[in-house]
């Protein structure tokens, strides 16, 4: 999308910000033509809406965004408010109340923060290395961090998540973050977690091959050629991957979990991971993921996903259009 001039691009940011995105539905009629665009845009949206009414971080929508920036990113104004967010809470709104709500929230900021150094400027901004400096004051003495455990798999639901997050913004930061001594100290203790505390389903494995995409030391050769054959293995008839088949969630609703049908976030989830683990855009599998995802956009932009916990909100859908986003990405199809 192409602003001709600054007031107009207020304008609409403003839009964007105060109407949100809508709802989250499994009845939303498909895009009549796919728009890697349009999906951009909703998470434009998304992310804007959450932090002007939210006023928080969330791993599900505006950190989401600002760590899986792909890309354009620095061509979106939408991109430079929730990084101005991301900023001014380090450097304005923990101070002003002493500190973060949650000792996750200080993870998930320098992951935000680190990720999008990375594939954007590539430099280590100063505010980058004070959340990640200060992450390392959070970590206990066996390595691990006090997630939020609030249900919502499969990202505010286990420590074991939060320890693979926590691990990526050290190793993803610019400039060698990773080796100086505090980062060094504190990966010791987080492998030393994980080796106390090893995977107990397919998605902490898939978080420690992206992990060991960027760092050795989490996962040898046999495990992530494991890991990635056991994540193909599960894609669906029609070419997508469920989520609630990478792991063992329990809803809180009484339902039962839907393993059978595709969705945003375990496909572009899973086409990411093996991306970057090395299978080739052209393999068969990935080519059928890749059409699965052109062909289930929904009308917003969005890819569904269901919610793990709860059929409500359902906002996995907003990290599950960020991974499908990624995927396209790293597939060659961001441009067409």
């Amino acid at each position: 999308m192409m602003f001709g001039c600054m007031p107009l691009l207020v304008t609409m940011l403003a839009v964007q910000a105060t109407q949100g995105p809508g709802p989250n539905s499994s009845t939303e009629p498909p895009a009549k033509e796919f728009s890697i665009e349009r999906g951009r845009a909703f998470l434009d949206s998304a992310a804007l809406w959450w932090q002007k009414e939210k006023k928080c971080l969330t791993c599900h929508t505006n950190v989401a965004y600002l760590s899986t920036a792909a890309g354009d990113a620095l061509k979106r104004p939408a991109f430079e408010e929730v990084r101005k967010f991301f900023e001014e809470t380090v450097s304005v709104r923990w101070e002003q109340s002493k500190g973060p709500r949650y000792d996750a929230d200080v993870v998930v900021a320098a992951q935000g923060l680190a990720i999008s150094d990375a594939e954007t400027t590539g430099r280590l901004h100063p505010l980058t290395r004070k959340a990640l400096d200060r992450m390392w004051t959070k970590q206990r003495p066996d390595g691990g961090w006090n997630w939020e455990k609030c249900d919502w798999a499969p990202l505010e639901s286990d420590d074991h998540y939060g320890v693979t997050v926590a691990i990526l913004a050290a190793v993803r930061a610019p400039e060698g973050y990773a080796e100086t001594p505090a980062a060094r100290e504190g990966l010791q203790k987080a492998r030393a977690y994980l080796a106390k505390n090893p995977p107990t389903m397919l998605h902490h494995r898939a978080m420690l091959l992206w992990v060991s995409k960027y760092a050795d030391g989490y996962l040898c050769e046999a495990d992530r050629e494991r890991t990635v054959t056991d994540l193909l293995a599960l894609q669906r008839p029609d070419g997508g991957w469920a989520t609630a088949s990478l792991g063992k969630w329990k809803r809180t609703d009484g339902k039962e979990q839907d393993l059978e049908t595709s969705d945003g976030y375990g496909t572009g989830f899973v086409i990411y991971q093996a991306r970057l683990a090395g299978i080739p855009a052209s393999d068969e599998r990935l080519r059928k993921g890749i059409s699965w995802l052109k062909t289930h956009q929904r009308e917003s932009g969005r890819w569904f996903t269901r919610s793990l916990n709860t059929d409500s909100k359902h906002y996995l859908t907003h990290v599950g259009t960020a991974f499908a986003l990624l995927a396209l990405h790293e597939c060659g199809e961001a441009g067409r």
